[in-house]
Formats: structure tokens, C-alpha cells, sequence
């Protein structure tokens, strides 16, 4: 792709995650970078670069729709990566993963459904792998983490000749907002359970995402319901743990990601994500509101948009797309996540994984924003088709995050 005519283009940029990727961008892309901001409206995108200023003042503006398959199509041909907000993907991503698996350009997300998932998987997945395009999803908050520290635990037993990972598990301490974006998009997913309620196994299913499942490890039952205490998981933690909302996803990716690289993490592999609820008189309560409400909320969704009326009543009380965090709430907020992992020497680890920032936006934005480059600049490896954040680019990208002030530590647990 050396003779595109874009390093990168930033599609969604007038969007509320869209323009704090721009910033990234703007502020961390090498001086020489060609990168463009593409989005419907020219006026707003005019704004978007204006308050950019320095070297993005002269980036190009491109007009393309989600819904002008022609125009995805001639922006993936003009340019060696994608970097795509634009969602909800289920309802608005797929036009444009077709235009970028025909022409084999990479491209990088931050999507949570794994409905979307699923049909990038169906519908591109062959095509991708022909042209070389590297599709990667799930480069936010969601799931990143999640799928970096497991592939750097993996690293870690292969450099300490410890054997294979067995029982891991992520505990998410979080502080931070939460968008119309996100609401929306699974929003989406509920709608199309409802509509098709076969759907409802891809999000059930623990290895729904695998890219194969009979060579998935035998472990038995996995579930993302979660209510203990916390020192069940590892004695130097305290209080309870609950269900971790964005659980599902995240596994799903990180057993992908196993699957992509030829199931390395182990043939007793098991892998699940909690959330602290605090040691305070009250955890053991809050945790069992977690465990309970994620799936209530779910259930509730999706019966919800069944119905006209159920509709219309969820557009009144949710949150609007391209609302957002207010910037002292993203600036103020945090995240960290520890995994712990036994393999089958008996050693065990510690992965930690910490950033500052409201973990779905402003740490999402330096995540989408340093995956788009590593796509875009860096040597990678071969592997193409629809991917993850750790078959894509493993070793790469976590020393570019490491390089932008994330954490990322393992150690001897």
C-alpha cells in the first residue's frame, strides 16, 4: 500500500469520540503523517480541524457516508488504514469493513458488540485474509485491556519456560462516564435479539467468536456472572467482586485471540473478568447489584425493543448518541486492571494494566488513536482477516501504549 495516497483516515471525526481521537492524533502522529478526517458534513468537519490547529490545519477533509457504499469504497482505496467511531457498528460498520476487506486496507474499531463481531467474521473474513487487510476490532477500552494483558501474561510463561496459562482472571477497578454512544450500541444488540433471536446465542456463548470451536480447550461451564469475594480470586485482595459489564465482550475477544494464534495460551485455558465492588459494610450489596442488573438490564432491553412503545420509552430515558463525559469527568477518571493467571508449572502471575482518564473515552481515544498508527507505521505480523488487538499487533502496540504513559507490568504473583 505504499502508494496510497493516506497514511490514515479518521471516518466519525465530528463524533464525540471521533474528535478526541482526532486530538490524539493530532497531538502524538509522526510530523510527516498523511492523515485525513472524513465524515457527512464538510461544515462540521471544517469545525472538528479548526480547533485542531498546528499541523492538522492542512489535513484533507473527506465526505462518506455509512450509508454510500460507493463513497467507503473509494475512501479505503485511498489510503493504508481506517480508523472507524462511527457507530453503532451493527447498524452503521458493516458498509465500510466491506469496502476496506476489498481493498485491502487495514482498519481498527472500538466496538463492544459482538454481534458486529460475528459478521465481519461471516461476511469479510475470507476476503480480508486474500487481500492482506488486517481488520481489527475492539480497540478501546473494550478490549485492549482486557486482550493485552493475557496475550503478555502468555509472553511471559514462554519467556520463563512456566508452561501453559490455566485459570485466569481480570478484576476492573474503573472510574469514569458513560456516552449515548455506548448506550446506543447495545441498544443495538438488544434490538437485533429481538428481532432474530438466534442472535442471542452468539452473545451467550462463551467461544461465539472463535474461528474454531472444536479446537477450543475442553474446560467446562464459563459464565460471566459473577458475585465473591474477592480473596477467592487471589488472598491479597480485599472486599467483593461483581459482574463486569463489559465481561462478555471482552472474553469473547481474548479467546479470539487464542484461537487466531493457534490456541498458544494453553489446552486448559479458562478465562473470566470481574469487577471490584469495594470492601466497604455495603460490597457484598453492590456486588450482587452488579451480578443482577447486567443481566436484568439486558433482559429488559431486549423485551423493551420488541414493542413500538418499548422503543419509543428507551429513547426518551437513555442517553443521546454523541453525548458524552464532560472533559473534567474524563480527565478525572482512571482505570486498573489486574489479571491473574496459574499455568501448569504451578508458577503464577500478575499482569497490571492502569492508565489515567475516563477509560472509555479519553483512554480509548490514546488506544484507537496508537492502534490506527501501529497499523499504519509499524511492522507487524502477516496475519490477516478479521483480528484482535493481540493477534494484530501483541508486542507492538503494547510498547507504543507503554510509550504514551499506559501501565503495563506482569509479575511473579
Amino acid at each position: 500500500m505504499t502508494d496510497r495516497e493516506f497514511d490514515l483516515v479518521l471516518f466519525g471525526a465530528t463524533g464525540f469520540v471521533g474528535k478526541l481521537t482526532a486530538r490524539y492524533l493530532a497531538e502524538h502522529a509522526p510530523a510527516d503523517a498523511r492523515i485525513a478526517l472524513a465524515g457527512r458534513s464538510a461544515d462540521k468537519l471544517t469545525e472538528v480541524r479548526a480547533e485542531l490547529g498546528g499541523a492538522a490545519a492542512i489535513w484533507p477533509l473527506l465526505l462518506a457516508d455509512s450509508a454510500d457504499q460507493a463513497s467507503l469504497d473509494a475512501l479505503a482505496e485511498r489510503t493504508k488504514v481506517v480508523v472507524s467511531t462511527v457507530g453503532p457498528y451493527l447498524r452503521y460498520g458493516l458498509p465500510l469493513v466491506r469496502a476496506c476487506a476489498q481493498a485491502g486496507t487495514h482498519y481498527a474499531d472500538l466496538t463492544g458488540e459482538a454481534l458486529f463481531v460475528r459478521e465481519c467474521i461471516d461476511q469479510f473474513g475470507e476476503q480480508a485474509e486474500r487481500t492482506g487487510a488486517k481488520i481489527v476490532n475492539s480497540c478501546g477500552y473494550d478490549s485492549i485491556p482486557s486482550d493485552l494483558s493475557v496475550y503478555q501474561l502468555y509472553r511471559r510463561s514462554v519467556a520463563d519456560n512456566t508452561g501453559e496459562l490455566t485459570d485466569t482472571t481480570l478484576v476492573a477497578w474503573v472510574k469514569g462516564g458513560v456516552s449515548g454512544g455506548t448506550i446506543d450500541s447495545g441498544r443495538a444488540m438488544m434490538e437485533a435479539v429481538a428481532e432474530e433471536p438466534a442472535k442471542g446465542s452468539v452473545l451467550a456463548h462463551p467461544y461465539s467468536l472463535s474461528p474454531d470451536r472444536a479446537m477450543e480447550p475442553e474446560v467446562g461451564r464459563q459464565s460471566d456472572q459473577a458475585l465473591s469475594r474477592a480473596s477467592a480470586i487471589d488472598p491479597s485482595l480485599d472486599g467483593w467482586v461483581g459482574t463486569f459489564v463489559m465481561a462478555a465482550h471482552n472474553t469473547k475477544i481474548v479467546r479470539r485471540s487464542n484461537g487466531l494464534l493457534g490456541w498458544v495460551y494453553g489446552k486448559n485455558f479458562r478465562y473470566r473478568e470481574v469487577m471490584s465492588a469495594g470492601s466497604s459494610i455495603a460490597a457484598p450489596l453492590v456486588a450482587a447489584g452488579m451480578a443482577g442488573g447486567v443481566a436484568a438490564a439486558a433482559a429488559a432491553g431486549t423485551v423493551l425493543s420488541r414493542i413500538p412503545a418499548g422503543r419509543k420509552l428507551l429513547d426518551r430515558v437513555l442517553p443521546k448518541p454523541g453525548t458524552g463525559p464532560a472533559e473534567q469527568t474524563r480527565r478525572s477518571g482512571w482505570f486498573t486492571m489486574k489479571t491473574f493467571a496459574d499455568t501448569t508449572s504451578g508458577a503464577r502471575y500478575l499482569c497490571t494494566f492502569a492508565g489515567e482518564g475516563d477509560p472509555g473515552y479519553q483512554a480509548t481515544s490514546l488506544m484507537l488513536g496508537e492502534s490506527g498508527l501501529a497499523l499504519a507505521f509499524d511492522e507487524l505480523p502477516e496475519l490477516a482477516g478479521i483480528l484482535t488487538p493481540a493477534s494484530a499487533m501483541g508486542d507492538t502496540l503494547t510498547a507504543r501504549l507503554r510509550e504514551a504513559g499506559i501501565t503495563i507490568t506482569v509479575d511473579p504473583a
